[in-house]
């Protein structure tokens, strides 16, 4: 079949998880004989209105369109809003000309609904859509926009598009099936579908970017925080644990990444003195991975209020290089159970900041802990998290429908 994947970013230029994980899905297509094609937003210099290339030999299609992170909120939602119908202009010609089958659309964004429901009536495909972040509900939960202002009312509209010219909706936990059910009763067809990642793990044989020379940390435990940077983590919880962990002489955080709230990451570190913390802006998807090879803890943070219960994609890539995992979510998540009952870490719930305390010190001073947790999150990816699982699952969907 040909497919059309359909990220708000890709490689080789994102740095976003979600960008990684869509190549890996793409190529796991191709291995299981099926055509994959990536239709994504390109830069809004490119000259012409649809730019291809190839990537691992993945076709990519980009089509123009405004920046869409980096930029005002105000701005942010004018691009977002025209993502549909800058894609239906920059590939209408080609699809003519280039059959599809099957859409796998991605959210958040939740603005490639109108392109979805194009596809499905003008070409009758069988659209998949992989939700992640139930968007506008956790800005709603963050206090970000009102539930009944203007705007949020005009998210809404696209949002409700986006579930209902889906023929399934796969969401990331049996938790979040269960809250999406209770917000959304009259979308019936939906599934677990796990988020993913290979289960290969990195390998290099000559690292292009040493931290621990560059930072002077050669000796330190590196407690590794690496993605997003936004209100929806809550990154006021790290870094109270970086505050309480300032007299362990032995560790060391190292934050990675883009967002909301990295002006709140700066303020803290002056403000509390935070000597033990080091944020590095985004980085290439492959000193990316050079580093997960270099630290010791993988941190993640969920904001408490979320009402969704989302499992961070940044997890998989601590899996996969067999790191110990290190966090908190919102209370209901059932990451707690995947990473404390397969002791591959520590999960608790957002504010039980002396729990996250003890498990951050105990993974300090115990070298066999973080290496024996860590084998074993590497076994979690493998028996739940794989690509092999996902492509699968979605085949399988799809195959229903068409």
């Amino acid at each position: 079949m040909r497919i059309a994947l359909f990220p708000d970013d890709y490689l080789p230029d994102s740095t976003l998880v979600h960008a990684k994980m869509f190549h890996e899905l793409a190529l796991e297509l191709i291995r299981l004989g099926h055509s994959p094609i990536i239709i994504t937003p390109g830069k809004p210099e490119q000259s012409m209105l649809l730019s291809v290339d190839y990537l691992d030999g993945v076709e990519i299609w980009r089509f123009k369109n405004g920046q869409t992170r980096g930029i005002g909120k105000v701005k942010r939602a004018i691009n977002e809003s025209l993502l549909s119908f800058n894609a239906w202009r920059a590939i209408n010609k080609k699809v003519k000309d280039n059959s599809i089958d099957a859409c796998i659309n991605y959210a958040p964004t939740i603005f490639f609904g109108p392109l979805m429901l194009w596809f499905r009536y003008k070409y009758k495909t069988s659209n998949y859509l992989i939700l992640r972040d139930m968007f506008p509900q956790w800005a709603i939960d963050e206090g970000l926009i009102s539930p009944k202002s203007p705007i949020t009312l005009y998210f809404r509209l696209f949002e409700r598009l986006n579930y209902s010219v889906s023929d399934i909706i796969g969401l990331m936990s049996e938790a979040n099936v269960e809250f999406f059910t209770k917000n959304n009763p009259k979308f019936k067809k939906i599934e677990v579908l796990r988020n993913w990642a290979s289960i290969e793990p990195f390998k290099t044989e000559k690292i292009s970017r040493n931290i621990r020379d560059e930072l002077n940390i050669k000796d330190k435990v590196i407690y590794f925080y690496g993605g997003n940077i936004g209100h929806a983590q809550d990154m006021d919880n790290l870094l109270r644990l970086a505050k309480a962990m300032i007299s362990e002489t032995d560790a060391h955080f190292l934050f990675v990444g883009q967002g909301d709230e990295i002006e709140l990451v700066r303020r803290r570190k002056k403000e509390w003195n935070l000597t033990n913390l080091t944020l590095l802006p985004s980085v290439s998807q492959t000193v990316y991975k050079e580093l997960l090879l270099q630290v010791d803890v993988g941190l993640f943070s969920l904001a408490y209020s979320h009402k969704a219960h989302n499992f961070p994609g940044k997890l998989l890539g601590y899996m996969v290089q067999s790191l110990p995992i290190l966090g908190s979510v919102n209370p209901g998540n059932d990451l707690i159970q995947y990473i404390n009952e397969r002791d591959a870490g520590y999960a608790y719930i957002n504010g039980e900041d002396e729990l996250l305390f003890l498990a951050a010190k105990r993974l300090l001073h115990d070298e066999k802990l973080r290496k024996s947790y860590g084998c074993n999150a590497y076994d979690v990816l493998i028996k739940d998290f794989s690509v092999n699982i996902a492509a699968e699952k979605i085949l399988q969907q799809i195959n229903k429908e068409c």
